[in-house]
């Protein structure tokens, strides 16, 4: 029997409280984003409030699919992360609690969010979208309100073209119009000229009342040409004032929803699927028409069927014609008539063709659009679970809550799925990739993403520990930290500076005999580098020595002592001897050129400094054992 324990109940009720924020968070950022891309279809239309509250709550319904991953991702890695920092992930641990064990509960939800997500843009998201898509595109036809520009031609009023010199701000009051009126044709426009005027539109918005003052009006009366004579008569007028009414739907008129019945993102799988169907059926018959007529056009075949279209294909193209004995036989007139004869049918054949292949084209680029949308539904839901699987181990790696880091990381794991989900549904729509491959290159990517993280969450790994990466690359350039002795408060047992003096004495003797040996300076033999290498253990008992006198000597009262202790170079014992430990990687070094000039390189150097750090030693060896003989000398 399935028994709630009450640690899943606490994690559970963490998690839900922030699910619930970060998703309305998710959900305030991507309306905004989306917003953002339609703004100028929004401005300066006039809409009403109701109007743009429906758009928003159908853009809002479009969006929530998206929202809900992001949402577990941040959700799941601040929750993990605030129980690390509370170490209350420690004390589960140390209850013999697992990882897994504590992700149970929100594993249960996880798919219980995607079960919901997959429902949602199967039945919500299709009637939301075509809604919101019809809102769109009623709002892109409507008449804009008037802003007129200064300097320009203003096309927003039907049938009109008005240029205005310079606009009062505060009156609202024009100077230096023109206008240009279009009726019927170009020989009907009118032209009027005025000096200074003000629009208005009426109260219902169906039209505009242009008030002018001081101008001109010229206008063609092409209605009342003579019959049969050249001249078109026309009108000039004259006004001190005048008014002008004009038409201009100000209003909003929402579009017909049918434009959108072939919208894929309006459908639910089922119809998504029925339709694929239909589509192939249509342009399959649509294909072995213009086959056939391919066929009937070019090799003179009668209608072919599917299955004998390829034998008989074959029957036509044995016989063959010898053309150019034929045309050599021609006359030159003759010649000329049957080469133009045959660019028309050429051009023609080609014009056909192009219509043609813009016809199975589209319809290919239709049906894709079908098969991304069913498999979109489905990876969008498997989203949820992927992104818990990453934010959850993530937050019990770091061990970090609150909105800092965990924000960063969320952001980041967004933007890398966005920009490969993005790129295969491009890709995919265009037919340059497979549609199972541009629609799944993001969860080949981020599946083994989330395996890794929650296999190093669960076995306690260190994969973001910063120290252990600063130490790799420190290795890696070559850079070592500064040998730090402090003076101690408290010291127990004094140094036995006799014995440390003659140790020292030794080490220099050691040091010296290793330098005239080894020839540091020299390059180093590359077969003995990447091939042939043998441990030098007689500077790691140098370095084992010097620093077991360093940790006597590191309890005197002497700050001179102390001074030079701290001059003492970290030695690294095994860095100039070969690149890597296990053989296999050092001939691999060398079979790749570049990798083994650089550890070839990398080595040499460590050769120089271990030559100078082997100097260092000698002369502080000598003035520690000279201080030495300075504190002995008051006793004697």
């Amino acid at each position: 029997m399935l028994r709630i324990k009450k640690l899943d109940i606490f994690i559970a009720k963490q998690f839900g409280l922030l699910f619930v924020g970060t998703f309305f968070i998710c959900q305030f950022v991507l309306m905004m984003q989306f917003l953002w891309r339609y703004v100028d279809d929004l401005i300066g239309k006039g809409i009403s409030m109701e109007v743009m509250a429906q758009f928003f709550w159908y853009m809002g319904l479009s969006l929530v699919p998206q929202a809900l991953p992001l949402a577990i991702l941040l959700s799941s890695l601040i929750t993990f992360g605030n129980l690390g920092e509370s170490s209350e992930l420690t004390a589960i641990k140390a209850a013999g609690i697992s990882l897994m064990q504590a992700f149970r509960s929100l594993i249960l939800i996880s798919v219980l969010i995607a079960l919901g997500s997959f429902y949602f843009q199967n039945v919500v998201g299709p009637n939301a979208n075509q809604k919101m898509a019809q809102l769109l595109l009623s709002m892109r036809q409507k008449s804009p309100e008037l802003e007129i520009p200064e300097g320009i031609f203003y096309d927003g009023i039907p049938n009109t073209n008005l240029y205005v010199q310079k606009k009062d701000m505060k009156t609202g009051k024009l100077y230096g119009i023109m206008i240009y009126r279009m009726t019927e044709s170009y020989e009907d426009a009118a032209i009027i000229l005025a000096d200074s005027g003000m629009l208005q539109s009426t109260e219902e918005k169906k039209h505009l009342v242009m008030s002018l003052w001081s101008g001109e009006w010229f206008e063609n009366m092409r209605s009342q040409e003579l019959a049969g004579s050249a001249a078109v008569p026309y009108r000039r007028e004259t006004f001190s004032s005048k008014k002008i009414i004009l038409d201009f739907d100000g209003g909003f008129n929402m579009t017909d929803g049918s434009v959108f019945s072939g919208d894929a993102r309006a459908k639910g799988l089922v119809q998504i699927n029925h339709d694929i169907d239909s589509l192939n059926a249509v342009y399959d018959s649509i294909g072995r028409a213009y086959y056939d007529d391919a066929g009937r056009a070019f090799y003179r075949l009668p209608k072919l069927e599917k299955k004998d279209s390829l034998k008989a294909l074959r029957k036509a193209l044995a016989k063959t014609t010898d053309f150019d004995s034929i045309y050599a036989k021609l006359t030159p007139e003759k010649k000329q008539q049957a080469v133009n004869t045959a660019l028309s049918k050429i051009q023609s054949a080609r014009s056909d063709y192009e219509f043609k292949s813009m016809v199975t084209g589209d319809a290919d680029r239709v049906i894709r659009q079908h098969k991304i949308e069913a498999i979109n539904k489905f990876t969008t839901a498997l989203l949820c679970i992927i992104f818990f699987f990453i934010g959850a181990p993530l937050g019990a790696i770091i061990r970090k809550g609150g909105l800092g880091i965990p924000v960063i990381i969320s952001v980041f794991v967004f933007i890398v799925y966005y920009i490969l989900d993005n790129t295969g549904y491009r890709m995919s729509r265009g037919g340059m990739w497979a549609i199972w491959f541009g629609k799944g290159i993001a969860m080949a990517v981020l599946t083994p993403v989330a395996v890794f993280f929650t296999y190093k969450a669960n076995k306690d790994s260190v994969v973001f520990n910063m120290d252990a990466y600063r130490n790799f690359f420190m290795k890696l350039l070559g850079l070592r930290l500064k040998r730090h002795v402090f003076g101690k408060e408290v010291i127990i047992n004094d140094p036995d500076y006799p014995t440390d003096a003659a140790r020292l004495e030794a080490i220099s003797a050691s040091v010296a005999d290793y330098a005239h040996k080894h020839k540091l300076k020299r390059a180093p033999n590359i077969v003995k580098v990447f091939f042939n290498y043998h441990p030098d253990h007689h500077i790691e008992r140098i370095s084992e020595e010097m620093e077991e006198v360093i940790e006597d000597l590191s309890n005197t009262r002497d700050k001179v002592v102390l001074t030079e202790l701290n001059k003492y170079p970290v030695v690294s014992v095994k860095a100039h001897t070969r690149p890597f430990e296990r053989r296999w990687l050092n001939i691999a070094a060398f079979i790749i050129v570049p990798v083994g000039l650089f550890c070839y390189i990398r080595m040499w150097h460590f050769r120089l400094r271990l030559d100078h750090d082997l100097r260092t030693i000698i002369s502080t060896n000598k003035a520690i054992t000279d201080r030495i003989g300075q504190i002995a000398a008051p006793s004697t």
